[in-house]
């Protein structure tokens, strides 16, 4: 039987403010730990979200370690340091340059999907394009979990690859804190543009 909804979305209220309304982004962590198995759970979730061609180039790099956080901090603006290196779980989020390589599994019905990407340039804008797409899935897969995110683009990704990638296979796109908020958590939430800042009808 298909459930009728009487209202626009079809998420319940308690759904609508843990992704959006009240999730906020974390500037300050408790020292609970952040589980392999709440990002095996993030991943099963958002593995779902949508790419060009079932491309899926969005690869993560789990840091926990104070040793693997000092690889990371000093490719970071220095206004993201504290903060990353308090936090329980930091994630590098990159693309993989060969990810055409995956399209013969990933979708077999075309088998020559894999050719359309012999062009460089075409890969890499189609690889970075669709992991940012997958970057936001991630996001909100982590408020699902019942976390909070600390996404930051202040980073040297030059130098941030060749520390961590040094075969030049991944390319780095974002660094996202994870864990629970701790005390002072939040900054004052910024104001949002209007529906009809953002939307128009033709």
């Amino acid at each position: 039987m298909t459930s009728i909804t009487t209202t626009p979305l079809a998420l319940s209220e308690d759904a609508q403010d843990l992704l959006f309304r009240t999730a906020r982004t974390a500037n300050a962590f408790t020292d609970e730990q952040v589980t392999d198995e709440q990002v095996q759970a993030i991943h099963d979730l958002v593995k779902y979200g949508p790419t060009a061609l079932n491309a899926q180039p969005l690869r993560v790099v789990l840091l926990r370690s104070e040793q693997a956080k000092a690889r990371l901090l000093p490719h970071l603006s220095e206004g993201n340091r504290a903060k990353t290196a308090s936090a329980p779980l930091v994630t590098v989020l990159g693309y993989d340059v060969d990810f055409h390589d995956e399209l013969p599994r990933v979708f077999p019905h075309f088998p020559g999907a894999r050719d359309l990407f012999a062009d460089e340039e075409l890969r890499h804008r189609t690889g970075r394009d669709n992991a940012h797409l997958q970057a936001g899935y991630f996001l909100l897969g982590v408020r699902a979990a019942g976390l909070s995110a600390g996404p930051m683009g202040g980073f040297d990704a030059e130098g941030l690859d060749r520390e961590l990638f040094p075969d030049g296979r991944t390319r780095s796109i974002l660094v996202v804190n994870i864990g629970r908020p701790g005390p002072d958590a939040w900054l004052d939430r910024l104001p949002r543009l209007g529906y009809g800042d953002v939307v128009t009808t033709l």
